[in-house]
Parts: structure tokens; C-alpha cells; sequence
């Protein structure tokens, strides 16, 4: 029979059962594979009960150093009974099924083109332990071992990790060292070791770090000056607000009073966590919230006030599967449209993309000197994959001599120079007001803030013409926004080609890897990673020099393409559509099958979306 053979070079996926502590020893296989210098990608796939049912976790091994999914399995590790015949099926022919075969596989799931390999989990912990829940916890931790065997891994690495893993809890140490023995020795007696996909050490992770975008966004907050955090409860951004409690317990108490000088509140909803946000921001405080899906819509309301008012306000937003609580453990970039037209009546809103941990953590410093500075809402988009999973990502740094740009602020000695304080006034032909703390002057720089119509000194008015001022003016300051967010990257091909990709946020991996394989195959794409909204020239004059741009995204209605299209008015026949919508990250091959089939002379409708989509067992 055939078998896959490779070094460094493959995609394991694990199924297990959720809440079994799986989790942890599939982490424990992943960051093992990272410090012997191999560049890993690691993916959870849970479901949103909290235990019983089917759960998944890919691991994408490339020295190469692509971080998105590949599409297709080599190594399937199944010890769940229940997604066992989906399990097998997504198996590469030549590839390599690992079960717990203290029962009998089913015949009938049996493949003549899979490498069949059956460990007695089960049995193993059964004759070894005694405690159920020890019986249930080391089994994966055993398997663990028989992969060191199988794929030759450092064995001392997965030591050293259990070690560091449970400092401070030493007594625990010796048991899953023990664990792990129990499976490396099985797999060395009973099958030849390593197999034919294995791992060496190699040095190509330089000083990259695994980390995952929703602490780097909590660390974003702390170092972006935030002082106030109000939310809700919501999967798959809880952990952000986690992680900002977490550092600003180390930071933001007073070493002398022990006084916290910072609040987190949890709101009774989504409605009033950002009400208190914008609250905080006026009153001067950087404030932010965070949330998903079925929260922005909630926060809607609030966020026009925000824009029309033009109160800084910052908003987390990782995102999921939609519609209403869709799928709230799985990824999609569903909340574009949502996001940029937060509110009723015409509302722009400030959007940014980060792809990676380090861009969550730069761009969410960023938001706040964005949202002061321009006086209105950012929201800053990220999903679950970014969120919620470990990303190789560059190291986080921090410049000490920054200094935080509050915008236009009026000082009691400003406003004693000024005969009228006029909060909506352009003075300086940018479109951008300037304000005031409360409290500021006794008697100078009060204003009432209201979300209905005003003229230029925040005095109520119902005139038509002051309603219009008003409103051209924010346009014009949309317009001035280009200039300060963050600008899109451009890859070229080298080589002159009519044809391109766009993307953003987390299709950035998987889009370089397709378009390096189209490469290969003769077909030159130019690339663009789109990293806010408003888009800038340097987007329409990308687009404007191609004839077809494939434009890569995570969702059903294309909604990135639908924004360019509202905002550069161009035709759905330069503009295409590569999509993935089925609650998994998008995977290379996935992308590579689309544009083939999107080239001219190939653009065959498919019967069934669901055939151009892809899905976590794709095998294009």
C-alpha cells in the first residue's frame, strides 16, 4: 500500500470528545512540534455545549512556514466512536488513521488506501489507573507519547514541556511524564518507528511566539492607555476582557495605596456595556468594550450616537458564525457590513483588520488614539480562529517614548482665550471639532451632547440646512480618515499580470499559500491585504490596475466586495468572489480550487454552493 512520506511537512487533525481535557494534550503535541523549530498552526474546533459532543483539533506542520489551513488530512488521531466515519473519510489516500482499538473497527469503515494503526488507549488506562477520571484525562496524554515514537519527536521537549506546564504543581509532573512513557514505549514495541511521516529538528521559527489575538488584544487595551473595560459576556471575546483584568492587576494597582486604578464592569447587556463606554470616553477615560456578533447588533443604537455625538469609543469585535447565534463557536468574517454601517441613517464607521497577534496587539493600542483623535467610534475586527487560537506571531514590542495622541482637547487656559466655545465648529478646516473634558473650566467649554440634530455650539435646532451642515461635515471628515489609518499591503507577483487577490484579516495565510501554488502553476496573481476601512487610494488604484480581482473572504454574501463596490462603484465583473462560509478557516487548497475555476474559460457555476465553500473534511 501506499503510504505519505515527509519531514516537517503535514497536517494531523485529532477527534475527541469535548470536555475530556483533549484540548490540553493536543496543545501540549503542537507547542512540542514549535520548540523543536517548526513552524505549526494549530486549530480547535469545538462545539458550543460544554461536554459530549464531537471536537476537533488540526494541527498544519510546514517548514516552508505556511500558517493557514492546507486542506485534506494526513494523520487522522480518532478516539471518538461517534465521528469516527467522518474521521476516516477525510483521510489523504496514503494517508495515516490512528485509533483506540481496544474494540474492533467497524469493517465497514475500513479504507484500502489508509494506513490503519490501532492503539489500545482504553485498555492501557484501564489497566493502569483506577480513577475514572484519570482514565479519561491520561489517555490522551498517552497518545501523545505514541506520536513522540511514530513521528520521532524530541521526547525530551514533550518532558520539559510538562514540566513548565505544571510549575508550582510539581505533584503532577511525574504521573504525565508517566503517561507519556506508557504510550512511546507501546508504539516503539509494536509498530516501526518512526512511520513515513515524521519530524526533525529545525531552526525555522526564529523568535516568533505563539500567542492568541484575543490576550493580545487585552494587552493592546493596557498599553493603548485603557483604564475602563465595560462588557458582556459573549463567545468568542470573553477572554479579552480576561486578559485585560489580568495584566492591569500587575500594572494598573497603586504600589503604594493598592487603589485599582482602573474599573471593569459587566453590564446587565450588551446595550449598556457600550453605553458605559461612551460615557467613560466622554468624561475622558479611554474605554473600550468587547464583543461578537449578535452583541454589535445590540450596540447598533448606541454606536450612531457615537458617530453623530463624535465621542471617541472603542469596540472589540470577534467574530463568528451568524446569522443570530449561528454557529458562536465557529469562525467567519460575517460582521463587515454590519461593522462599517453600524446604526441607522447615514453612519461610516471606522473599521480595522488585524491578521495576526501582533497586529491585534498594534492596532488595539492604535484604537484608542484613533477614536480620540478622530472622535469616533473604531471597531476593530478579529474572529474566533485569530481570537481564540495560538498563532505564531512576531514578538509583541513597545516603544517607552510613545506618547498618546488624545486629539483635540481644550485646556482651561484654551477656552479662556476663546470668546464662544463651539464643540462642532471647524476651526481648522478638518472637519474635527474640538472638545473638553467636564469639569475643565467653572464657567467656559459646557456643552450638552445629544444624538439629535444641533448646529455648530451643540445648541438644539430642527433646521434643515444646519442638520445638512452638519452632516457634510462628517463626510468630510470620513474623507481625512484615509489618511490616518492603518494602509493596505501589496505584494506583487513580479511578473505583469491583469489578474489579482484581495484580502483581509485571517485569510491572509492561506491567500499567500494559494497564490504560491497558482504561481507554480503559471497562473501570476499580484496580492492586497486590505487593513481598515475607509479605504484609501491605494485600494481603488490596486483594483484599477487589474482586470479580475479575486477577493478571498469568510462569509456567504461577500461582504468585503460588497463595501468596495458600494464605495468605488465598481462592477461585479472586475470584482470575484472566493468564499468560505462554513464555520472553519479557509483553507489554501480551498482558494487554489476557486480561482481555477473562476479563470475565464473554466467559470462553471457549481450546482451546489456548499461544493465551492469547502468544508473542515474538503479534499480539493
Amino acid at each position: 500500500m501506499k503510504r505519505l512520506e515527509s519531514v516537517n511537512d503535514f497536517v494531523i487533525k485529532f477527534a475527541n470528545v469535548n470536555g475530556t481535557g483533549s484540548a490540553s494534550a493536543n496543545n501540549l503535541f503542537a507547542k512540542a512540534l514549535f520548540r523543536m523549530g517548526l513552524p505549526v498552526s494549530p486549530k480547535n474546533i469545538f462545539p458550543s455545549n460544554i461536554q459530549g459532543l464531537p471536537t476537533w483539533y488540526e494541527v498544519r506542520v510546514s517548514e516552508k512556514g505556511y500558517l493557514g489551513r492546507r486542506g485534506g488530512v494526513d494523520i487522522m488521531l480518532s478516539v471518538n466512536p461517534q465521528s469516527m466515519p467522518q474521521d476516516i473519510k477525510e483521510v489523504e489516500s496514503g494517508g495515516y488513521f490512528i485509533y483506540d482499538n481496544t474494540k474492533p473497527l467497524d469493517l465497514r469503515l475500513v479504507r484500502n488506501d489508509v494506513n490503519i494503526i490501532g492503539l489500545p488507549l482504553t485498555r492501557i488506562c484501564n489497566e493502569k489507573y483506577k480513577d475514572p477520571r484519570q482514565r479519561q484525562l491520561f489517555k490522551n496524554v498517552i497518545y501523545v507519547g505514541a506520536l513522540a515514537a511514530l513521528l520521532d519527536i524530541d521526547f525530551k521537549v514533550l518532558t520539559n514541556l510538562v514540566a513548565d506546564q505544571f510549575k508550582g504543581k510539581e505533584k503532577l509532573v511525574l504521573p504525565n511524564i508517566h503517561a507519556l512513557e506508557l504510550g512511546h514505549q507501546y508504539a516503539r514495541d509494536n509498530f516501526e518507528c518512526p512511520m513515513g511521516i515524521r519530524v526533525r529538528t529545525a531552526d525555522n521559527v526564529g523568535d516568533k511566539i505563539l500567542l492568541d489575538g484575543n490576550t493580545a488584544l487585552g494587552l493592546g487595551a493596557i498599553y493603548g492607555g485603557a483604564t475602563v473595560a465595560a462588557w458582556y459576556p459573549i463567545t468568542p471575546s470573553t477572554s479579552v476582557v480576561d486578559a485585560f483584568d489580568k495584566y492591569a492587576k500587575r500594572v494598573r494597582i497603586d504600589p503604594g495605596t493598592g487603589r485599582r486604578n482602573y474599573a471593569i464592569v459587566q453590564a446587565e447587556d450588551e446595550l449598556a456595556a457600550i453605553g458605559m463606554v461612551i460615557g467613560a470616553s466622554w468624561n475622558g477615560a479611554r474605554a473600550f468594550t468587547a464583543t461578537s456578533g449578535p452583541g454589535l447588533s445590540l450596540m447598533s443604537e448606541f454606536l450612531g450616537l457615537a458617530y453623530f455625538a463624535e465621542i471617541p469609543t472603542v469596540l472589540f469585535d470577534v467574530q463568528r458564525a451568524g446569522p443570530s447565534t449561528g454557529m458562536p463557536t465557529r469562525t467567519q468574517q460575517s460582521d463587515v457590513l454590519s461593522a462599517a454601517y453600524a446604526s441607522h441613517g447615514d453612519t461610516k464607521q471606522v473599521l480595522l483588520f488585524p491578521s495576526t497577534p501582533k497586529e491585534c496587539f498594534d492596532f488595539g493600542a492604535l484604537s484608542f488614539d484613533l477614536a480620540e483623535r478622530l472622535q469616533t467610534p473604531i471597531i476593530l475586527l478579529t474572529d474566533l480562529d485569530l481570537g481564540m487560537n495560538d498563532n505564531m506571531s512576531e514578538p509583541l514590542e513597545w516603544d517607552d517614548d510613545r506618547k498618546y495622541d488624545r486629539g483635540k482637547v481644550l485646556s482651561a487656559e484654551d477656552l479662556d482665550k476663546i470668546d464662544r466655545y463651539g464643540r462642532y465648529l471647524d476651526v481648522d478646516g478638518d472637519a474635527i471639532g474640538y472638545r473638553t473634558y467636564p469639569g475643565t473650566h467653572p464657567h467656559k467649554g459646557a456643552f450638552f451632547t445629544r444624538g439629535s440634530s444641533r448646529d455648530e455650539y451643540a445648541v438644539y435646532t430642527e433646521k434643515g440646512e444646519e442638520y445638512e451642515k452638519n452632516m457634510l461635515r462628517l463626510l468630510q471628515k470620513w474623507d481625512s480618515i484615509k489618511n490616518y489609518v492603518p494602509r493596505p499591503e501589496i505584494f506583487p507577483c513580479g511578473k505583469k499580470t491583469d489578474m489579482a487577490v484581495l484580502y483581509y484579516g485571517t485569510s491572509e495565510e492561506s491567500s499567500r499559500e494559494a497564490v504560491d501554488r497558482l504561481a507554480e502553476e503559471g497562473i501570476m496573481l499580484d496580492s492586497m491585504r486590505v487593513r481598515s476601512f475607509p479605504f484609501n487610494e491605494e485600494v481603488q488604484d490596486f483594483i484599477d490596475q487589474h482586470d479580475r480581482v479575486f477577493v478571498i473572504e469568510q462569509n456567504r454574501d461577500a461582504q468585503l466586495r460588497t463595501l468596495l463596490m458600494a464605495e468605488f462603484e465598481f462592477g461585479p465583473d472586475k470584482l470575484k468572489s472566493v468564499l468560505c462560509f462554513d464555520g472553519t478557516p479557509i483553507s489554501a487548497r480551498n482558494i487554489r480550487k476557486q480561482i481555477l475555476g473562476l479563470l475565464p474559460g473554466n467559470n462553471v457555476t457549481p450546482l451546489h454552493r456548499k461544493k465551492a465553500a469547502g468544508g473542515m473534511g474538503e479534499q480539493a
